[in-house]
C-alpha cells in the first residue's frame, strides 16, 4: 500500500516540537514552533510563570494568517537552563540565539503579562531585528507602573527576601495544578465576573503551560518577580519600534494603570482598551488581531 505524503497542513499542525539552541556552550534555551513554517515571523513571549507550551494559543490564528511563531522559554523555565542572576535588561541574550537558530533576520514580537519587560528590553536592545511590539496585559516598572498589586508586591518581597521559600510555593503549586482541573490555574488569571466562559482549549493549554513552567525549575518565576519589581535598567524612551499596548479594563493582575504609564514612558506607543476584560480574557480576545495585523 503507498502512503501519501503529509499535506503542508498536516506538517505545520505536528511543528510544535522542542528545539534547542545553546548559548555561550553552556546554557540551552529551548522553544517552540507554531503556525506556518514559511509565514511571517512572530516571537511570542510566554507570562510570568509560563513557558513555550502557552504559544499554542497562537496557533490556530497563526495558520489562518500565515504566520510563524516562535515561543522560546526564558531561562529557568521548562526545558531551558536556569540563570538565576538574570535581569530585564539581559533579554535579549536569549531571544536573538532563537532567531539565528530559526533563520529569522527580523520578528515581531508579541508578549503577554510578565512576558512584556523582556519584549520591550529586546526592542530596545536590538531594533535592527525588531519590525513591531504588542504588549498585551504587560507589566510595567514601577516606577511607572502605579500601585502594584498587593499579591504581586509580596511575591516580589519573597523572592527577594526567601527565594527558596517562594520556590517551594511554586512547587506545591504545580504539583496540584498538574492533578487538579484547570481551573485551579485559570482562576490565578481571571476573575469572577470576568465575562463569557473560558474555552475548555484555552483552559487547557494554560494549564499544560503552568506545569511545564515548573516541570524542571522553580528558579525561572523567582528570577523575575525580583527582577521586575526593581528598575529594570532599560531605556523605554529610546524605543524604536511601535509598540501597541493591549490592556483589560477589569484586569486585577496588571492593572490599566501600567498601561498608561507605559505610554507615557515609550514615544511609539498606543494604547487599546478591552473594556470589561480581565488578565486572560484579554490575551484571548486580542489574538486574532494581533496575529493578523499586517505590519
Amino acid at each position: 500500500m503507498t502512503m501519501s505524503a503529509p499535506s503542508s497542513d498536516e506538517r505545520d499542525r505536528n511543528r510544535s516540537e522542542t528545539r534547542i539552541v545553546r548559548v555561550d556552550g553552556e546554557r540551552e534555551i529551548a522553544y517552540a514552533e507554531y503556525g506556518r513554517s514559511n509565514g511571517t515571523p512572530l516571537v511570542f513571549f510566554h507570562g510570568t510563570p509560563g513557558s513555550r507550551r502557552l504559544g499554542a494559543l497562537l496557533d490556530r490564528a497563526a495558520r489562518r494568517h500565515d504566520v510563524r511563531v516562535l515561543a522560546p522559554e526564558r531561562p529557568g523555565y521548562g526545558r531551558s537552563s536556569p540563570w538565576p542572576n538574570r535581569s530585564v535588561a539581559d533579554a535579549a541574550e536569549f531571544v536573538t540565539p532563537v532567531l539565528d537558530d530559526a533563520g529569522v533576520d527580523t520578528a515581531r514580537l508579541v508578549a503577554f503579562s510578565g512576558g512584556g519587560p523582556y519584549a520591550l528590553s529586546t526592542a530596545g536592545a536590538h531594533p535592527e531585528r525588531v519590525d513591531h511590539v504588542d504588549v498585551i496585559a504587560g507589566a510595567a516598572p514601577p516606577t511607572v507602573g502605579g500601585d502594584t498589586p498587593a499579591v504581586q508586591r509580596l511575591l516580589a518581597t519573597i523572592a527577594t527576601r526567601a527565594p527558596s521559600v517562594l520556590g517551594g510555593l511554586f512547587r506545591g503549586q504545580a504539583w496540584c495544578a498538574a492533578r487538579l482541573d484547570p481551573s485551579f490555574v485559570v482562576g490565578q488569571y481571571t476573575a469572577s465576573d470576568g465575562g463569557d466562559p473560558v474555552p475548555d482549549r484555552v483552559a487547557e493549554t494554560v494549564k499544560t503551560d503552568f506545569v511545564e513552567a515548573f516541570a524542571h525549575h522553580r528558579c525561572g518565576a523567582v528570577a523575575e518577580f525580583r527582577s521586575t519589581s526593581t528598575d529594570w535598567g532599560v531605556d523605554l524612551g529610546a524605543i524604536e519600534a511601535d509598540v501597541d499596548l493591549w490592556y483589560g479594563t477589569a484586569d486585577t493582575n496588571v492593572p490599566f494603570a501600567a498601561a498608561r504609564g507605559l505610554e507615557r514612558a515609550i514615544p511609539t506607543a498606543e494604547i487599546h482598551e478591552l473594556d470589561g476584560a480581565d488578565h486572560l480574557r484579554t490575551l484571548i480576545r486580542c489574538i486574532p488581531d494581533v496575529v493578523a495585523a499586517d505590519r
